[in-house]
């Protein structure tokens, strides 16, 4: 099989030796070409040229931001992707089951190639940009923002960062009082004012540790959208939301200040001023409209075999 084994070099947990054993353990049996990444947005086109010149397999060795980058190049191409974790919190390739190591992640990555393991799966776009796990808006990106302007960070401290950075912006990050958009789906739901706003392809939403953090436990890659809508920052609505997802499988539901919505194949949000948002976890420019689709069968995957 002809892979192609994109790497950035700078991601947190790429190291030398997991780099050796990887190439390794995927040329033994495969045609293997190795890419490094050199710039923000490389791996996209990267993927794009891979998959035009016949790889059968692009493999991502990165961060969720990196495979975001590939799974964009190899939107409704013949190639399948291949998420092997190499960043801090890797959130889509553990949400379809690679382990967090990305040697043991190799290791399963072989077998699911052995068996075949490859099948179409769908994902979100926002603006016309696909996302594989979700995509957030107004509080939810406010937070990355901050994460991301401590990028150094990130590699050495992880998860604490993120707690951190919520409770920092939720104090002084963000306009508490004036919400942000409204959100409206194609079939006629609407949240007129709204602080908050997540559409996810998948669950989890993100892990803390070892622990998903359930916002949405219906999403799967086979179904439609699921959009999380909070109107209100108070803590006495956040915190009970926010504690449900953590210690339940049953998600985020409807509520006085809270809204949930499943199999949405369309919806926009709609700002009453600039909106921050972030895709699978990369901190976006604001925008005053962001659309967002479902788009059936836009990838192939190669899925552990445990997962099918």
């Amino acid at each position: 099989m002809r892979i192609t084994l994109i790497i950035n070099p700078v991601a947190s947990s790429v190291t030398r030796r997991a780099r050796v054993v990887i190439q390794k353990a995927l040329a033994a049996d495969h045609h293997l070409t190795v890419i490094e990444t050199a710039r923000k947005g490389h791996a996209s086109r990267l993927a794009r040229g891979s998959a035009k010149s016949g790889a059968e397999v692009v493999v991502s060795l990165g961060g969720d931001g990196t495979v975001n980058e590939v799974a964009n190049g190899l939107l409704d191409q013949d190639c399948a992707l291949v998420p092997l974790p190499g960043g801090s919190t890797n959130v889509f390739a553990r949400a379809i089951g690679y382990p967090n190591d990305a040697i043991e992640a190799t290791g399963v990555l072989l077998e699911a190639l052995a068996h075949q393991n490859i099948r179409r799966c769908g994902v979100g776009l926002a603006n016309d940009r696909a996302f594989l796990f979700h995509v957030g808006a107004g509080f939810d990106a406010a937070v990355v923002q901050k994460v991301e302007e401590r990028g150094p960070l990130k590699r050495y401290i992880g998860h604490p960062l993120f707690v951190a950075s919520t409770v920092a912006t939720w104090l002084k990050g963000v306009d508490r009082k004036n919400p942000w958009f409204s959100i409206e789906s194609d079939d006629g739901q609407k949240v007129d004012n709204a602080q908050l706003a997540v559409a996810l392809n998948c669950n989890p939403y993100t892990f803390l540790g070892n622990r998903p953090l359930d916002l949405a436990p219906e999403s799967t890659l086979d179904n439609p959208l699921s959009i999380i809508g909070l109107s209100s920052l108070a803590l006495h609505r956040l915190l009970p939301a926010a504690a449900k997802a953590i210690r339940s499988d049953e998600g985020i539901g409807d509520g006085r200040s809270t809204s949930h919505w499943k199999n949405v194949t369309g919806a926009t949000i709609t700002g009453h001023r600039p909106f921050p948002y972030q895709l699978d976890g990369e901190f976006l420019d604001p925008v005053d409209e962001l659309r967002l689709d479902h788009r059936p069968d836009g990838i192939q995957l190669v899925l552990p075999v445990s997962t099918e």
